[in-house]
């Protein structure tokens, strides 16, 4: 059972009961979306926030920096988009993490290999693609959403960009350098604190972004790509990487989606590159980041994940004929 299936009958109650729209309408569909995601994301939000800062009052963030920031190079680049593949987050819920690791004093390379993994790989996703697809697709599309992750996550950290990042952020790092010893009420009354430092200060922007995502998933038809990024179209795949981003949504929520336009001919790369654009990048994601970041990051971050994920796509369409021969 979903264990957020009392959320999303609360979420139907309020929108067809309550306010009467149908469940057929594009409308319903946005205010479904919205009054589902909301408490979602700021559940998720305060419960994972809560259990890094539990578990950062036993481990200073120096233990942190010691697994992440590892000597060799790339190393921890690699541990962060691993890391990733095994936290099932969607793109807005990873971000608390993410938040984490800058504060703990993570390179910001490697926390974004975390950021990029987390909502692209997961083995929900895996799992589906396996049964529809094969072994085959589901190894390459693991494979090749950790060198995204992992790439990127080093690009960005070779560019230097740690002034880049919101100026309370740092401060929190610098001030938090040492956790003294606590009991166990202090903890948890500490993780409580900060719970409600950072929520507080984010969960505006997370209303704004799920209310973006709202409207993009009631009124954007799942088909369009099929339109304009069919197998004739040579720029297929940055389109549908493209009209990926404004679709909010995690893995296992855009399989069905990847399912009917593989059914309407559109080449297996082109599919899943939007699929990991759907995932990775998402409008919601970048007005929640927009709290911790300053635009120039964001939009780099955007343009390397837009590229990578594109080569991607390209590869894809000339390895799979050759792995289904």
């Amino acid at each position: 059972m979903d264990i957020f299936y009392p959320l999303q009958w609360i979420a139907d109650r309020i929108t067809y009961d309550l306010i009467g729209l149908s469940p057929e309408s594009r409308l319903g569909a946005a205010v479904d979306f919205f009054f589902y995601d909301v408490p979602k994301i700021l559940l998720l939000l305060s419960v994972i926030i809560f259990v890094v800062a539990l578990i950062r009052s036993y481990f200073p963030p120096e233990k942190t920096r010691k697994y992440l920031s590892h000597s060799r190079e790339y190393v921890g680049n690699v541990l962060a988009a691993a890391l990733g593949v095994v936290t099932p987050f969607c793109s807005c819920s990873a971000v608390p993490l993410f938040i984490g690791f800058v504060e703990a004093g993570v390179p910001l390379g490697v926390t974004f290999s975390f950021l990029i993994a987390s909502p692209m790989v997961n083995e929900v996703a895996l799992i589906l693609l396996l049964g529809m697809f094969g072994w085959k697709v589901a190894g390459l599309y693991l494979v090749s959403g950790l060198i995204v992750a992992i790439t990127g996550g080093i690009i960005l950290g070779r560019l230097g960009l740690d002034d880049q990042i919101e100026e309370y952020v740092l401060k929190i790092r610098m001030g938090q350098a040492e956790i003294p010893t606590m009991t166990r009420a202090a903890r948890f009354s500490y993780a409580r604190g900060y719970v409600a430092e950072i929520v507080g200060k984010v969960w505006l922007y997370v209303v704004i972004g799920i209310a973006i995502g709202g409207f993009m998933h009631g009124f954007i038809p799942s088909d369009a790509l099929a339109a304009y990024a069919g197998p004739d179209n040579p720029l297929a795949v940055p389109v549908a990487v493209a009209m990926g981003i404004p679709l909010y949504s995690n893995a296992a929520g855009v399989i069905p989606i990847v399912s009917v336009l593989v059914d309407k001919g559109v080449a297996m790369g082109t599919v899943l590159a939007f699929m990991m654009a759907v995932t990775a990048l998402s409008i919601p994601e970048f007005v929640i980041l927009r709290k911790v970041m300053k635009p120039k990051l964001i939009g780099i971050f955007i343009a390397i994940n837009f590229v990578t994920i594109t080569f991607t796509g390209y590869l894809f369409n000339w390895a799979i004929p050759l792995l289904m021969r």
